[in-house]
C-alpha cells in the first residue's frame, strides 16, 4: 500500500512502549468522553433550535389566530375621540357653581384638555410613572416583560407589572378587564397596531385624558382641579408627580384622604427619582420637591352645590338648543366645555337668606311645626278618642292630622305623639328640622323639652319616602310650610341675577319660579288698567272725556251668578284709579276690565311677557289666571322698561362664545308704561305695600292674594331691577290671615336692603301731561281749591279732564287716600 516502507527506505524509530495494564490502552487526551459532550450538546443545540422554532411557530400561530378574530376591537374608534366629559356651570363672578353630567347622569368628571396645552413636565412625569421606555418602543417592552417575569419569580408573587402606556390604553378603551391569556395576547396584538395608526403623542393624550384618578375624577384636567385647584396648565413638578402616580391605585393613593397621605408620598417620590434617571430633573430639584409635603386644595371649589336652579336652568337651556339643531340630549354625555350664567353669587346669596327669613316668620305665625294648643292632661284621653275618629286607618299621603304630644326625649332629639289610637315619633334633629329650628348665633339649637311639651297639640303628616327611621315607633312628619319663590332681572338687559326656587332647593327638585303655576291674584292689576288707560278708555284718575269722573267702589253682580269682593269686605264709593291700585280694590279693576273687555288685557299680557294661557272673561281682572314667577316678574318688568319686552336670559357665555342678547321689542307705549309704573309707586307710597317706603328709594309695585290667599305676591320695581316673590303652599290650600303684604313684601324688601338701590327716578318719557286735579273726583281742579284737596296727575294727551270740580268738594281726613292698608 502507498503507505508502507519500501526497499532502501530508512529505518522507522521504534513505538513507545505500550503502557498496557488495568485501564487498558492510552487514549488520546478527551477522545471518546469528549465526543459524547459534543454529540449532547450537538442534539441540545438542535433541540432548542426546534423548540425556539416550535415556540415561535406557536406563538406565530396564536397571534395569527387572535389577531384574525373577527371579534377583535377595531382601533380605528380611537382616532375619534369624544370621551364623556362634564359640563361647567359658573355665575356672573366665573365661580363653579355646578356640573352637568349628561342624561344618563354618568359620575365620570372628565373635561378634556389637548395634548398641547398640557405642560411638558407633566407628559414627562406620566411617562416616568408607568413607562419610561414610551417614547421608543413600539407598543411593547419587551425587556420590561422578562425583567418584571423575573422580578415576580423571585418575589413569589404578582409583583410587577410590565404594561406600557399602549397597552393601558388598549385595556382601558378596547378589552374587557378579565385576566386570561386571550386577552393579554390581543392586548399586545392591539398595542402593536396602535402604534402604527396614532402617533405617541395622540397615545399619551388618549392615556392622560382617560384614566381615572380616584373621587370620580377623570383625566389629567379633573385630577389637577380636584387636588390642587388647578388647571393642567398651572401643575408643578412636584403636584405633576403626585397626579402621576395615583393612576396606578387610585382608590390607595388619592392624596386628599389622610389615610392615603403616606403612600402617596412614597409614590411620589419614585416618580420624582425616575424622572432624575431619564435625565428629565435635576436632582436638587428632585429633593426640593421630596422634602416638601403635599399640598391638597381643601375645598378647590367652595361655591359647588350653591345654585341648583342655576345648573338645571342652564341644562334645559342647552336641551332646547339641541332640539333647535334637531340633535338628540344624549350628545351632552360627551359635549363638555363650559356655561357662564347671569346669576350674581352675593345677590342669590341674599335672596336665599330673605326667603328662608320671612318663611320662617310665617311659619311661626301659622303655628307650623310648632304647638297649636296644650290639651290639660286630664282632658289627653278624650282629645286622643275624638282624633281617632277622624284619623281612620292612618296618616296617607299629604293630608294633614292633629296629633298629642305624649313623650320628650332630649337625647335622641325625638318626640313621640298620637295621632288617635295611632302611636308615631317626630325627629327633631339633622338637616330636615333646621328650619323649625334653626341655630343661634352661637350654633346652638333649641332642645325638644324647650319646644315641646306633654299635651301639646302638633300638626302632622305622613313622613316623605326614604326618611331616616325614629327610635320611638314609626314616623311621621311636621305638616310642611309654605315654599317661595324669588327672582330678580335686569330690566336693561333681562338678564336674571338671581331665581330662588324654594326654602332648600336640590338639584332635579321643583323649582317654584320657573314651574309653579299659580294665580297671579291682584299682581295682575297693572295689566288691566294699562290696556284700558293705553286704550283711552282710562286714566289714571278715573274716566277720560266725555264721560269724566272717577270709578265707583260698589258691589255689582256679574253673569248673574258672580259678587265679587274687595279684600277687606267693604266699599269705599268714588275713588280715582290710582287709589283703586294703591288699595288693591277689586270692584274697580273688575269694571275697568269690563269696560276694555277681557280679551284686550290678556292681549296685552302676553305681549308684555305673559307665556301661559290666560282666560279671556272678567275674572282675569283679578289674576284668575296661571302663570310662574318668571313670567310674571318679566312681564311686569316691562313696564319699568318703557314698555319694551324681551325674553329672560340666563346664559352669559357658552364655552368662552358670547350668547346673542335678549332682543327688546316695544309692546306698549311708553307714555303708558310709565303711568301705570307712577301708579304703581303709589302702591308703596300710600297703599298696601306702604312698609317698602322705609327702603328710601323709588320703589313701584303690587301686592297680590289670590282667592282664598293660597298664593301671596310682591312684584316690585326700581329703575333697575324687577324683583318678583311668591309665597304659598306646594299643595295649594289657604295661608290664612297672609297677604302680599304680610308674607311676601317682606323678602323684598329684606333683599333690596343688600342691593344699595340708587336713589334715582324712573326715566320718563316726553309727551305726558300734568294736570292739577281734585283728590275726589278727578276732575280740573278750580282755582283757590285748598291745596289738601289737590294733586298732580298724569295724562296721556288728550285725555286730561276738561270739566272743574266744584269748589265746595274739599278733601276729608276719611278721602285722604293716603292711610296704609293691610291688604293683598
Amino acid at each position: 500500500m502507498w503507505n508502507q516502507p519500501g526497499p532502501g527506505s530508512a529505518p522507522q524509530p521504534s513505538a513507545a512502549p505500550s503502557r498496557r495494564g488495568a485501564r487498558g490502552p492510552l487514549r488520546p487526551a478527551g477522545g471518546p468522553r469528549r465526543r459524547r459532550w459534543v454529540t449532547v450538546l450537538k442534539w441540545l443545540t438542535i433541540a432548542a433550535m426546534v423548540g425556539g422554532l416550535l415556540l415561535v411557530g406557536t406563538a406565530a400561530f396564536v397571534y395569527w389566530m387572535y389577531g384574525r378574530d373577527p371579534n377583535l376591537p377595531n382601533i380605528s374608534s380611537l382616532s375619534e375621540y369624544h370621551p364623556k366629559q362634564v359640563i361647567k356651570v359658573y355665575d356672573a363672578d366665573h365661580r363653579l357653581i355646578g356640573e352637568i353630567l349628561g342624561p344618563d347622569k354618568a359620575k365620570e368628571r372628565r373635561t378634556y384638555v389637548p395634548y398641547e396645552k398640557v405642560p411638558q413636565h407633566v407628559i414627562d412625569a406620566f411617562v416616568a410613572a408607568e413607562d419610561n421606555r414610551f417614547w421608543t418602543h413600539d407598543g411593547i417592552d419587551y425587556w420590561g416583560m422578562f425583567r418584571a417575569f423575573l422580578t415576580n419569580i423571585r418575589a413569589g408573587r404578582s409583583k410587577q407589572g410590565a404594561s406600557t402606556i399602549t397597552q393601558q390604553v388598549v385595556k382601558t378603551f378596547l378589552l374587557t378587564p378579565e385576566k386570561t391569556f386571550k386577552r393579554k395576547i390581543q392586548e399586545i396584538i392591539l398595542a402593536r397596531r396602535l402604534e402604527k395608526q396614532l402617533t405617541k403623542q395622540e397615545i399619551l393624550s388618549l392615556y392622560m385624558n382617560q384614566i381615572y384618578f380616584g373621587n370620580n375624577r377623570y383625566g389629567v384636567q379633573e385630577a389637577a382641579r380636584f387636588y390642587f385647584a388647578k388647571d393642567v396648565e398651572g401643575l408643578s413638578v412636584g403636584e405633576a408627580a403626585v397626579l402621576a402616580g395615583i393612576p396606578q391605585r387610585p382608590e390607595e393613593l388619592a392624596p386628599n384622604r389622610p389615610k392615603n397621605q403616606k403612600a402617596a408620598k412614597s409614590r411620589q417620590i419614585y416618580v420624582l427619582n425616575q424622572l432624575v434617571e431619564m435625565g428629565k430633573l435635576p436632582p436638587a430639584e428632585a429633593q426640593k420637591w421630596i422634602d416638601a409635603g403635599i399640598q391638597v386644595a381643601a375645598n378647590p371649589h367652595p361655591d359647588l352645590g350653591s345654585a341648583p336652579e342655576w345648573v338645571d336652568l342652564a341644562y334645559e337651556e342647552l336641551v332646547r338648543e339641541l332640539k333647535e339643531q334637531n340633535k338628540e340630549e344624549s350628545v351632552l354625555d360627551r359635549q363638555g366645555g363650559s356655561i357662564q350664567t347671569t346669576l350674581a353669587p352675593k345677590l342669590q346669596a341674599e335672596a336665599e337668606r330673605a326667603l328662608q327669613t320671612s318663611l320662617r316668620a310665617v311659619d311661626e305665625r301659622m303655628k307650623i311645626a310648632r304647638p297649636k294648643r296644650l290639651i290639660p292632661q286630664d282632658k289627653i284621653e278624650g282629645e286622643l278618642a275624638a282624633l281617632a275618629k277622624k284619623l281612620g286607618k292612618g296618616p296617607a299621603g299629604r293630608e294633614v292630622y292633629d296629633a298629642v304630644v305624649t313623650a320628650v326625649h332630649d337625647e335622641d332629639r325625638e318626640i313621640e305623639v298620637d295621632l288617635g289610637n295611632y302611636k308615631a315619633a317626630i325627629v327633631l334633629r339633622g338637616e330636615e328640622d333646621e328650619r323649625w329650628n334653626p341655630p343661634d348665633g352661637k350654633g346652638a339649637t333649641k332642645l325638644p323639652s324647650e319646644r315641646f311639651k306633654i299635651g301639646h297639640v302638633v300638626a302632622v303628616t305622613a313622613a316623605p319616602p326614604g326618611a331616616a327611621k325614629a327610635k320611638h315607633g314609626r314616623r311621621v312628619a311636621f305638616a310642611p310650610g309654605p315654599e317661595g319663590a324669588v327672582v330678580v332681572i335686569d330690566i336693561a338687559s333681562r338678564k336674571v341675577r338671581a331665581l330662588v326656587g324654594g326654602y332648600s332647593v336640590k338639584r332635579g327638585n321643583f323649582n317654584r319660579a320657573t314651574q309653579a303655576l299659580r294665580q297671579p291674584g291682584s299682581t295682575f292689576k297693572p295689566f288691566v288698567y294699562a290696556a284700558a288707560i293705553d286704550a283711552k278708555k282710562a286714566t289714571a284718575a278715573g274716566r277720560p272725556p266725555p264721560v269724566e269722573g272717577p270709578y265707583n267702589d260698589t258691589d255689582a253682580v256679574y253673569n248673574d251668578v258672580w259678587r265679587p269682593q274687595n279684600y277687606d269686605k267693604k266699599h269705599e264709593g268714588e275713588v280715582l284709579l290710582r287709589y283703586a291700585l294703591a288699595r288693591s280694590i277689586n270692584t274697580v279693576a273688575i269694571k275697568v276690565a269690563d269696560e276694555v273687555k277681557p280679551e284686550a288685557v290678556a292681549d296685552l299680557a302676553k305681549r308684555m311677557g305673559i307665556e301661559h294661557k290666560l282666560p279671556t272673561h272678567i275674572s282675569i281682572s283679578l289674576g284668575a289666571g296661571e302663570v310662574t314667577p318668571l313670567e310674571m316678574t318679566n312681564a311686569v318688568a316691562s313696564f319699568a322698561a318703557a314698555g319694551k319686552t324681551a325674553k329672560p336670559k340666563f346664559i352669559e357665555e357658552i364655552n368662552g362664545k358670547a350668547t346673542a342678547p335678549s332682543e327688546a321689542r316695544e309692546v306698549l307705549d311708553p307714555k303708558t308704561a310709565y303711568i301705570v309704573t307712577d301708579m304703581m309707586r303709589s302702591v308703596v307710597l300710600s297703599g298696601t305695600a306702604a312698609r317698602a317706603q322705609a327702603l328710601g328709594v323709588p320703589i313701584a309695585g303690587k301686592t297680590g292674594t289670590s282667592n282664598d290667599a293660597k298664593d301671596t305676591w310682591f312684584i316690585g320695581l326700581t329703575p333697575d331691577y324687577a324683583i318678583g316673590v311668591w309665597v304659598g303652599f306646594d299643595d295649594p290650600h289657604p295661608m290664612g290671615k297672609e297677604t302680599g303684604g304680610s308674607a311676601a313684601l317682606p323678602v323684598f324688601i329684606e333683599l333690596a336692603k343688600t342691593m344699595k338701590l340708587p336713589n334715582k327716578p324712573f326715566s320718563r318719557p316726553p309727551g305726558i301731561l300734568d294736570v292739577k286735579i281734585d283728590r275726589k273726583k278727578g276732575l280740573l281742579a278750580p282755582e283757590g281749591m285748598p291745596k289738601s284737596a289737590v294733586i298732580t296727575e298724569l295724562f296721556l294727551e288728550g285725555t286730561a279732564p276738561t270739566t272743574y270740580a266744584a269748589n265746595e268738594d274739599d278733601i276729608t281726613p276719611e278721602n285722604q287716600q293716603t292711610d296704609f292698608f293691610e291688604g293683598d
